[in-house]
């Protein structure tokens, strides 16, 4: 198989989830911008409340990952009957994130919220802010069910080569929001006019359509997608295959889920430094995690790819496979950053708020967009090495680094030092060459090969 070949099925895999995610991303950027145009206030209310959720959708991702790494290698042995198991074990992982994440939301919702409060601004209300932000999140809650539903399916589809339906999903999802964020938050077309509420509305009725999409599609090709025959005829797994999987998972959730909160927890730090830092961020981030989803479906396609080869005993194929397609995603990454930084100061500009906020945003964008080829490496790395089950190593690679390193760095940074934040936004994002160094050591030693499924 010669290097053509091997990024055409990458990009086969990628191309349908970068639309799909970035779907999923372009939602909330509709809503970021439509927020926008309301005040500073709802719109930093949208992104501190997204912030949240992103944890919790981080779990999920999380929580399939684990199953997902043996659904790959099942599919890649034929064994349907592994990749049905996986997609059982799928459904219990997500019920507990469901249960946990809607406990911790309507119990200790506004104690998170006020985390990110505490930061002088003159011009942010902190009271109105947290106003707009419970009656997001309040709404938020019932887009949970919907989303963990669709992570079921589409991830188990795409296990099997199959990213088609997950993105034509996606694609009608994101219609449904755009129209429904227009008539409800701006009250056109006879709907009561309900802001911050009315774009919650519309992301929850978005994720309830694109999961009744990708389920009602899936069964109705289930001769196709053999593994969904007879599904539910029971909800029990091997007991042998449960504990492994769990052992295997556990670290790749809880590295998912600290991730997330290692990300939260550094905009935290940041908002040490006044709100509208916050809303500057906010605005960065809505741009740059429309891009990023190229180099994270890259990543996942580099995961699948290299445990379909391995699960067919390919171990140098694989080896080979993983190095080319690691300095591909780095190259297609600096065209991202080109991107970027071409239209750092024309985004800002669509949001109604301040032109201290709007520089904020843009200055934000720059740096990101220039760490964006390391990111690229990062991922590949990263799912390399979870795709031969090394996931302990991935944890310690990837979560632990982030609590132990960044978070400590930015927090110092941030409460102690007069330097700029966007210096240490800078420096903070740095950090991560030690882990493409260390990360690219190992791929080079090859531990993460081996084969985990019988």
């Amino acid at each position: 198989m010669n290097n053509k070949t091997i990024y055409k099925r990458a990009l086969k895999l990628a191309v349908p989830m970068m639309i799909q995610n970035g779907i999923t991303n372009m939602v909330s950027l509709i809503d970021n911008v439509m927020v926008g145009s309301l005040g500073t206030e709802a719109m930093t209310a949208v992104s501190i409340v997204g912030q949240l959720i992103f944890v919790f959708n981080l779990a999920i991702f999380g929580g399939l990952s684990g199953p997902g790494i043996y659904g790959a290698q099942f599919y890649g042995q034929n064994n349907i009957e592994g990749v049905r198991n996986t997609f059982r074990i799928k459904q219990w992982i997500c019920g507990f994130c469901l249960l946990i994440g809607l406990s911790v939301f309507i119990f200790k919702g506004e104690a998170l919220i006020g985390l990110y409060l505490h930061g002088e601004s003159d011009i942010v209300d902190p009271v109105m802010t947290m106003k707009y932000a419970k009656q997001y999140l309040t709404i938020m809650l019932g887009g949970l069910l919907p989303f963990a539903v669709t992570q079921i399916y589409a991830s188990s589809l795409r296990e099997t080569g199959d990213s088609i339906k997950p993105m034509v999903a996606g694609v009608l999802s994101v219609v449904i929001d755009i129209v429904f964020n227009y008539m409800l938050i701006y009250g056109h077309f006879g709907m009561p006019k309900l802001g911050v509420q009315g774009a919650a509305l519309a992301t929850v009725l978005a994720r309830v359509v694109e999961m009744c999409i990708v389920v009602i599609w899936s069964f109705a090709r289930r001769k196709k997608h053999k593994f969904l025959q007879g599904i539910y005829r029971t909800f029990l797994v091997p007991k042998e295959l449960t504990v492994k999987i769990i052992k295997k998972g556990l670290p790749i959730f809880f590295n998912e889920f600290l991730w997330a909160g290692g990300l939260a927890a550094l905009t935290q730090c940041y908002s040490t430094r006044g709100l509208e830092i916050i809303s500057g961020l906010n605005i960065s981030n809505a741009i740059c995690n429309l891009l990023n989803v190229v180099f994270v479906a890259l990543g996942s396609a580099v995961g699948i790819l290299s445990g379909q080869t391995l699960g067919a005993g390919k171990f140098e194929k694989a080896k080979e496979n993983a190095f080319h397609l690691m300095w591909f995603t780095c190259f297609v990454c600096v065209g991202l950053t080109v991107i970027l930084i071409a239209f750092s100061g024309i985004f800002p500009k669509v949001y109604d708020t301040t032109e201290q906020v709007r520089g904020y945003g843009q200055k934000f964008i720059v740096i990101t967009a220039l760490f964006f080829p390391i990111q690229g490496l990062l991922n590949s790395l990263y799912f390399t090495l979870r795709s031969g089950g090394k996931t302990v190593i991935t944890f310690l690679f990837d979560s632990v680094f982030s609590w132990v390193v960044t978070v400590p760095v930015a927090a110092v940074l941030c409460l102690t030092t007069p330097l700029s934040v966007f210096v240490i936004y800078a420096i903070v994002q740095s950090l991560d060459l030690i882990k493409v160094a260390i990360g690219y050591g190992l791929i080079r030693k090859g531990i993460w090969i081996s084969t985990i499924v019988d």
